[in-house]
């Protein structure tokens, strides 16, 4: 009986170890093959009690962003780390979402997810440049920019003849954090990519080749 205790607690340390090991490499590939830095992110952990809300991981009872903001006290992990760097850095914060600093690589054109899903089909049949994009378990869909997209974007919006439409479009910018694939977002589920990062895409385009057919489409499905 011992032995089994003792050989269940060795498996769990040993996934443990492969867990922070996957998610080191993973924050690497972030600042070393696609150049983005990244925040150590709060977990959102099980309601309270039923109907509660979700615990968050900084420790405040009151957070009202639970599981989706980035730990305060934690160090920004510059572009460029090399998973060495990483791993000494993610080691003092096991099991932390991953997050994204927008506004210095990219910003994101957030829209919903059905309405991204049919934009992206539309982008790729015309043959227009694409970053990545990733889909949020909330049904959200973040479309990856140039940086400074989100000062234009009212600019661009109204040169295109879509500033008075009523668009669930919005631009994320400097200031701003999203969950990165496949980090859990607020205890809904992981994040996942709709058009993953690839070397040909490494700079993202200019929002202005994207807006028109984001801000149709999302017209489109007004209800």
């Amino acid at each position: 009986m011992g032995f089994t205790i003792g050989g269940i607690r060795e498996i769990r340390s040993g996934s443990r170890r492969r867990s922070r090991a996957s998610e080191c490499t993973t924050v690497a590939e972030y600042t070393g093959l696609w150049g983005w830095a990244v925040r150590p992110g709060a977990r959102a952990g099980n309601p309270a009690g039923a109907g509660g809300a979700r615990e968050c991981s900084c420790g405040d009872a009151g957070c009202g962003s639970p599981g989706a903001h980035p730990l305060e006290f934690a160090p920004e992990v510059p572009a460029g780390a090399t998973l060495d760097e990483v791993t000494t850095t993610w080691s003092q914060f096991p099991g932390a979402a991953v997050l994204l600093p927008v506004g210095h690589s990219f910003d994101v054109i957030d829209v919903a997810e059905a309405a991204g899903r049919r934009a992206l089909v539309r982008l790729e049949r015309m043959g227009l440049p694409l970053g990545p994009v990733a889909a949020t378990p909330d049904g959200r869909a973040h479309f990856f920019v140039a940086p400074g997209a989100t000062a234009e974007l009212p600019q661009l919006l109204y040169r295109m003849g879509w500033d008075d439409a009523d668009l669930d479009l919005r631009g994320l910018g400097a200031g701003d954090h999203i969950t990165a694939p496949p980090s859990d977002l607020g205890g809904l589920g992981p994040v996942r990519w709709l058009r993953p990062p690839a070397l040909d895409t490494a700079a993202p385009p200019q929002a202005r080749l994207l807006l028109g057919t984001l801000a149709y489409i999302c017209h489109r499905l007004l209800p």
